[in-house]
């Protein structure tokens, strides 16, 4: 079964960011690395119209446990942090993601502001910027009109393929670097979106995109034009809004919203496989399926709670709470960071 082996905290300096800026009730202002070593980790927090870095040693420690098994997180030190240089951005980041490049030692790094104006920028193992790979893409629109919540997240298969979320206009821009490929036009406010691996296709392309648009979760084909690219629409109960989907490498496909239900729905049929239901205090806002084990998942609520638990058993096996609301929130081969 899985376990935690250790739970750290780190705080911010001050001087790093003076004035943060307020998170949307989507957490995804944060993104997580660890060094080849596991020694160490960095960790990536979009403020404003910047992004910053903060180094977090990884030093082994012991697990302590409070009331209800509650984890109790240990004080880490920062060994150093700093300013992103490559993410100019106008307006206020929403979203930051990492994925791997080409090649055992290239990360690359997308950021998206309120108008939907991504930055993709190419980092190196370790996180530093190595200048070999930058560009910046304008929505099809330039941007113009009401800023809002904007998502973005890479192709598991080609880095190179990206998905751009923006909430008030209700769209969805596909990208191949800096190159514009199409737009899905969603019928309600997107709050989530996540690439589904080449195990659903068959063909290994991952060509398929699933989004949270208000209580419904839509299905997006990249392949087809018909019906305007949607190919599944799953309809939750009116009034319960949908914030957080992600994907599984079988496939299993999680969302999460404000019933505070986790639901699984296998893409063979897209019916539902599984219903935590009432798993959170309050509204689900971050889910994540355990690199190590794809039978547990991570919930993030919209309070200060995240749990990890079993859910074809519906069975919570460790639960840990912050300081207060979170504003990001990240799994990642085992490791998962917030921020708060």
């Amino acid at each position: 079964m899985l376990e935690a082996k250790s739970l750290r905290k780190a705080l911010i300096p001050p001087s790093l960011i003076p004035n943060p800026s307020p998170g949307n009730l989507q957490s995804t202002r944060l993104a997580l690395l660890v060094n080849g070593d596991a020694s160490s980790c960095s960790v990536f927090i979009a403020s404003g119209c910047r992004v910053y870095k903060i180094e977090v040693s990884l030093d082994d420690s012991v697990v302590t446990k409070g009331k209800e098994s509650l984890l109790i997180p240990v004080q880490a030190h920062v060994i150093r942090s700093s300013e992103v240089d490559r993410c100019p951005h106008r307006s206020e980041i929403q979203s930051v993601v990492l994925a791997e490049g080409d090649g055992d030692n290239c990360l690359v790094m997308g950021t998206v502001d309120s108008y939907g104006h991504l930055i993709v920028s190419q980092l190196d193992a370790v996180g530093s910027d190595v200048g070999r790979l930058s560009y910046s893409v304008l929505p099809k629109d330039s941007g113009v009109g009401e800023g809002s919540w904007a998502g973005v997240c890479f192709s598991p298969i080609h880095w190179s393929t990206a998905a751009v979320a923006r909430s008030f206009c209700k769209s969805i821009d596909i990208y191949d670097q800096d190159i514009h490929l199409r737009s899905l036009h969603t019928l309600w406010y997107p709050a989530a979106l996540s690439f589904l691996g080449g195990s659903i296709t068959g063909d290994g392309s991952a060509s398929v995109v699933a989004v949270a648009e208000g209580s419904q979760l839509t299905i997006w084909d990249l392949r087809t034009n018909h019906n305007g690219g949607c190919v599944q629409r799953i309809c939750g109960s009116v009034g319960d809004l949908i914030y957080a989907v992600c994907s599984s490498p079988s496939g299993a496909v999680a969302v999460g919203g404000s019933d505070r239900t986790v639901t699984i729905y296998d893409p063979r049929r897209w019916s539902a496989m599984s219903r935590w239901v009432n798993c959170s205090k309050y509204e689900i806002t971050g889910l994540s399926f355990s690199s190590t084990d794809s039978t547990c998942v991570y919930i993030q609520g919209v309070d200060y709670e995240v749990l990890c638990g079993q859910w074809k058993e519906n069975k919570k096996i460790f639960s840990f709470r912050g300081d207060s609301n979170w504003l990001g929130f990240m799994c990642k081969y085992g490791y998962f960071g917030w921020m708060v």
